[in-house]
């Protein structure tokens, strides 16, 4: 057991996958007498636990890291994890010489052993794939006392020509569905009440036995639980018993997130997204028959290696068709080591062209985004209040449909079940006058 007064400090970039880490490391060193802290002034222990899917993310992790070396006090050690110190490993050791420690996404059961020797003096990289692993007997330490994030799935099977989580995440492995409710039951009985499935393609779970459908209808059925979200499916894996399982189970909620990418057929296929514009637009329309009233938010890349202005305009022709609720838009962001970095160099798209398109794609997407949400006005939705809004007298609360709403209250409405009547729209977010409450789960502390 280490000093009961060290303190560990973890900063995390990148998606839900690795809040999800964070609170798997953090859990890990609590075990071994660390105590959390809010930010890096005095801890012993630093951690940036990292993305590697953009260029830009990776750069404000180096310029992050800058900032430590000089906000460090004397025996601090600092750490890199997450995908951006796999992809990197014994680089970030040469890079930053004030790291200690570089550790990939399967490295987490070394964790206390590695922070014991950098305290020591040494450096460690441990950047190793381990296919069993899921981190079964971790306590996670929950960052979120309203939601909880539970990964059913790690690594990527699917390697699209852009993307760098196969490389940074290993093959695709699925948990066992009997662990999955199990921290799903945990979950309820520490006091939340809205579960999230993290997988990199996580309707093509598939533990051996149970598929996603399986895994939908058990976690959905555990007492207690009030909401059931997922994230992020991949479009050839709607089979039509998930999708039959999405419509049949209460809790599943009714928003999907279903990354696009492009509108252009020619390039999906660079892309190796294995699936068409009318494949993608028959799986919109199977979802929208089965689910009244799903919600559909999507991640959209401009600029990838070969689009024309043609391609382009037929991704702004999906993005109307669909009448996405909201949309992540990126210029293409070459990765070292991935398929896309060798397509022939005639066919890069000037970053001043795929900027210009990713603004044109912004004003689309807010513009349809505005028009519907203006039409919700005067509906009611069932919200779950999460946090304090950047307004100190409003709370940030969320509906079934994945709509942001602003609402009046205060801490001690965290975790409770509002009704409201939606009364303002920025065309983004909304207001909403409560009309009715129930109150949820007490809140875990």
């Amino acid at each position: 057991m280490t000093d009961s007064r060290a303190t560990v400090y973890i900063e995390t970039y990148g998606c839900q996958m690795n809040v999800s880490d964070t609170e798997l490391m953090l859990g890990k060193l609590a075990a071994e007498g660390y105590a959390p802290v809010d930010g890096p002034e005095g801890a012993d222990v630093i951690l940036l636990n990292t993305c590697a899917i953009r260029d830009h993310a990776e750069q404000r992790v180096i310029g992050r890291l800058g900032e430590l070396k000089r906000a460090m006090k004397p025996g601090s050690v600092v750490g890199v994890t997450g995908c951006m110190a796999q992809r990197l490993g014994p680089q970030l050791l040469t890079q930053a010489s004030h790291v200690s420690m570089v550790v990939g996404p399967d490295g987490y059961r070394a964790l206390p052993q590695l922070v014991a020797r950098a305290r020591a003096g040494s450096r460690s990289v441990e950047t190793s794939f381990d296919l069993e692993e899921h981190y079964e007997d971790f306590a996670p330490q929950r960052l979120d006392r309203v939601r909880a994030w539970i990964p059913v799935q790690r690594g990527c099977d699917y390697k699209c020509t852009y993307c760098i989580v196969p490389f940074t995440r290993g093959p695709e492995r699925s948990r066992a569905l009997a662990d999955a409710v199990r921290e799903a039951e945990q979950v309820v009985a520490d006091g939340i009440s809205e579960v999230t499935l993290l997988g990199q393609t996580v309707n093509s779970y598939h533990d051996g036995t149970h598929d996603f459908a399986d895994l939908l209808r058990a976690v959905g059925a555990v007492p207690g639980l009030r909401r059931l979200r997922f994230t992020s499916p991949h479009p050839n894996d709607f089979s039509d018993r998930v999708i039959a399982a999405m419509a049949e189970v209460p809790t599943v909620c009714e928003h999907v997130h279903l990354p696009l990418q492009s509108g252009s057929s020619a390039v999906l296929k660079r892309m190796l997204r294995r699936y068409t514009r009318e494949e993608y637009l028959a799986c919109v329309a199977r979802l929208r028959a089965a689910i009244p009233g799903l919600a559909i938010t999507t991640d959209v890349i401009v600029g990838f290696p070969g689009e024309t202005e043609a391609d382009f305009v037929e991704t702004l022709e999906v993005v109307q068709e669909v009448g996405f609720d909201d949309a992540f838009t990126f210029k293409f962001s070459p990765r070292d080591g991935t398929p896309a970095t060798r397509l022939p160099a005639d066919l890069t798209v000037p970053d001043e062209v795929a900027s210009e398109r990713l603004n044109r794609l912004i004003a689309v997407v807010r513009a349809g985004s505005r028009q519907r949400n203006l039409g919700l006005l005067g509906q009611r939705r069932e919200v779950l209040v999460e946090k304090a809004a950047r307004r100190g007298d409003l709370m940030q609360a969320r509906s079934r449909d994945f709509k942001t709403v602003l609402v009046s209250g205060d801490e001690q409405s965290l975790g409770r079940y509002l009704t409201v009547e939606l009364t303002g729209t920025t065309g983004s977010t909304f207001t909403g006058t409560p009309v009715a409450e129930r109150q949820a789960l007490p809140v875990a502390r």
